[in-house]
């Protein structure tokens, strides 16, 4: 499992927010949201992306924007106009003075705005919940990057514009499985652009020595590894594994190990019913008891807590 793969596995899309955004100028809307990540797809006429810190973005038909939240920031025409809706935690959404706007605009399945057919038409989808195993991908990206039309391949811009408005059964699964091909296809986009600033543990992966243990690490975490193992796979003694895989990852191949392992749990016990028992032996642990201990050290609750929470 990659990083890519990694980032929607443990968080993928589950009844994410899908709208076809639909505007005539002059038109603002604040988001405040705090989503994780946010994709913004104009498909018909130019929007500003405008946030609080940090440079303001123009974005032009075929273009593509991710904003990583919880930052807030501001949508509009031009960089002048004042906001008239406020998007909030859970979806909720209201006029700049307070006063409710749920349902207000809404013009179809998915469709939001001033009329069906504006001048300024975007298609947004966002993530409602952040996965502690795309926390590393997540952290390492910037709060707003963007791909202009020329820079990434857009085979599932035209395929979502005629699903998004769509009310079909499984329209829902449907429409999350999208969003995470275009998360895909956007951040493969932008990593390989040489401007970008991947992370360590990213560019690692290409290392003739880190990158295969760091695919033993993530493909099979309940392996009881230890360095000499790893070395062993990797044809290199273990203070060579253990200095290159620091100086590469940022941190040694254990803590990268205990990482992964919780990142895992934290999902599980997130998404799944299985006992804290299981999810300890799947995870690499030998007991509730050991994982709760590990647990509570990193995330300062406990997996139960956690779960509940």
């Amino acid at each position: 499992m990659d990083a890519l793969t990694g980032l929607l596995e443990g968080p993928r899309a589950r009844g994410a927010f899908m709208i076809r955004a639909c505007f005539d100028p002059p038109w603002a809307v604040r988001v405040e949201d705090e989503a994780p990540l946010t994709v913004m797809l104009p498909v018909r006429g130019e929007a500003w992306v405008l946030p609080d810190r940090g440079e303001r973005l123009r974005l032009r038909p075929g273009d593509l924007a991710v904003a990583r939240g919880p930052d807030p920031y501001t949508c509009a025409d031009a960089p002048g106009t004042a906001p008239r809706a406020l998007i909030l935690p859970g979806g909720e959404c209201r006029r700049p003075d307070g006063r409710p706007l749920n349902g207000v605009m809404d013009l179809g399945v998915r469709t939001w705005g001033d009329r069906p057919d504006g001048g300024t038409v975007m298609l947004i989808g966002t993530y409602r919940m952040r996965g502690e195993i795309g926390g590393r991908l997540l952290d390492a990206l910037p709060p707003l990057l963007s791909l202009t039309a020329d820079g990434w391949d857009r085979p599932l811009t035209p395929l979502l514009a005629e699903e998004v408005a769509r009310d079909a059964p499984g329209q829902e699964a449907v429409l999350d499985r999208l969003l995470d091909l275009l998360v895909i296809a956007a951040l493969r986009a932008w990593f390989a652009r040489p401007e970008a600033e991947p992370p360590a543990w990213y560019r690692a992966r290409a290392d003739p020595v880190v990158g295969p243990v760091m695919r033993l690490l993530q493909d099979d975490p309940a392996h009881p590894w230890t360095v000499a193992a790893l070395a062993a796979k990797a044809g290199v003694s273990r203070a060579a594994l253990a200095r290159r895989f620091t100086d590469l990852v940022g941190e040694p191949p254990m803590t990268y190990l205990t990482g992964w392992r919780l990142a895992l749990a934290a999902d599980r016990l997130r998404d799944t019913d299985d006992t804290i028992g299981a999810v300890a032996r799947r995870v690499g642990y030998g007991s509730a008891f050991s994982l709760s201990t590990a647990f509570k050290r990193v995330y300062g609750v406990s997996p139960q807590e956690w779960r509940t929470a």
